[in-house]
């Protein structure tokens, strides 16, 4: 299985980029793992937050193949624990998924369109993060849950 991470928007902050870069490093010891990023839509302040949304969706639908599963990362989305999360991770493998591709939405989250493409919905917590730091606490809990599953010393009960 390969898993994908799309995200809107390039994260400017370097240090949160170097965590980034270091986890997504540790990550390919374990799967196929890309984090593609969607440049921001230019000239928002001249639409409205629907057609940001719409713009923003078909830019993520321009980046899925037909056989890719669709997860958001939404706020109303299913909360796991890392365990329930590695579990979550060792099903999807098990299905016979190809490619799992995780979405990161703008500022006001996701169009109807992709809402009706996804195949779920998962929240990382309660609390809201940027998103720059969603990205890297999204990689690190999936670098976690192959750690689990690999009955690895990282994560501790």
């Amino acid at each position: 299985m390969n898993i994908k991470l799309i995200a809107i928007g390039k994260t400017d902050n370097k240090s949160l980029q170097t965590l980034i870069d270091d986890y997504t490093k540790r990550l390919s010891f374990y799967i196929k793992f890309d984090l593609e990023i969607i440049p921001d839509i230019k000239n928002v302040k001249n639409l409205s937050e629907s057609q940001q949304k719409e713009k923003e969706g078909e830019l993520i639908l321009s980046k899925l193949a037909p056989t890719d599963q669709l997860i958001l990362l939404d706020e109303n989305g299913t909360t796991f624990s890392s365990i329930g999360f590695s579990d979550y991770l060792q099903k999807k493998m098990n299905s016979g998924v190809k490619t799992l591709v995780f979405v990161i939405g703008g500022p006001y989250g996701f169009s109807e369109e992709i809402y009706k493409k996804a195949q779920g919905k998962v929240s990382l917590s309660e609390m809201t993060f940027s998103h720059q730091m969603v990205r890297l606490f999204f990689i690190e809990q999936l670098y976690r849950g192959f750690t689990i599953l690999k009955n690895e010393p990282y994560h501790h009960q």
